[in-house]
């Protein structure tokens, strides 16, 4: 029966291939041997700890805390850094809690440099560029706020908004806020009554 089969098989590969089978055997061998040396260079390697368990339980994520206004200073503390505190970003100075997409915002992430920031400008303009980390959205063109209010509705529907980015009062050049009455006002009120 065994020695049948071979003279079927001996056969088909003199039929089939053109080549003896010794010589279908040493390139089926070497075929092999190219294999495993290509997947061992570049396969997956037993020797690098994966990321992940999959067998590890991944905890629920806590609940969304509520932070309400706080500068953008404060909102640098949830860069991600820190594992035990929520992963924050804004757009438009909507504070949004990302933590569910850790992979994606956080640390070693392909978006870890938004997290922490008002990342507005950047993402209307689709820039991993510093100098586009910014709430500042002035200056934008139709598309861009576009591309922009795209990302908020995206934001919105799929994110938890914990706060707003207290915006700055402005200064002006005498060190008031810019609510208080000026001061060369009550001067032209003190020469009029004096008067």
């Amino acid at each position: 029966m065994a020695l049948q089969l071979w003279e079927t098989l001996k056969e088909a590969i003199i039929t089939y291939t053109g080549l003896s089978p010794a010589t279908f055997l040493a390139v089926l061998a070497l075929g092999l041997a190219v294999y495993y040396a290509v997947t061992g260079l570049f396969g997956p390697s037993d020797h690098h700890p994966r990321s992940r368990d999959y067998g590890e339980e991944t905890q629920p994520l806590p609940p969304p805390v509520q932070l309400g206004e706080v500068t953008e200073e404060e909102l640098k503390q949830y860069d991600g850094t820190d594992p035990k505190k929520p992963l924050l970003m804004a757009i438009k100075g909507q504070i949004y809690d990302v933590s569910q997409s850790r992979m994606f915002y956080g640390p070693g992430g392909p978006y870890a440099l938004f997290a922490g920031k008002d990342a507005s400008r950047a993402l209307a303009k689709m820039s991993f560029e510093e100098k586009d980390l910014t709430g500042d959205i002035s200056g934008l063109g139709p598309f861009e706020l576009d591309a922009l209010q795209d990302w908020e509705y995206k934001f919105m529907s799929k994110y938890v908004k914990v706060g707003t980015i207290k915006k700055p009062v402005p200064v002006t050049e005498e060190g008031s806020s810019a609510s208080e009455p000026a001061p060369a006002a009550d001067k032209t009120e003190e020469k009029s009554s004096a008067e």
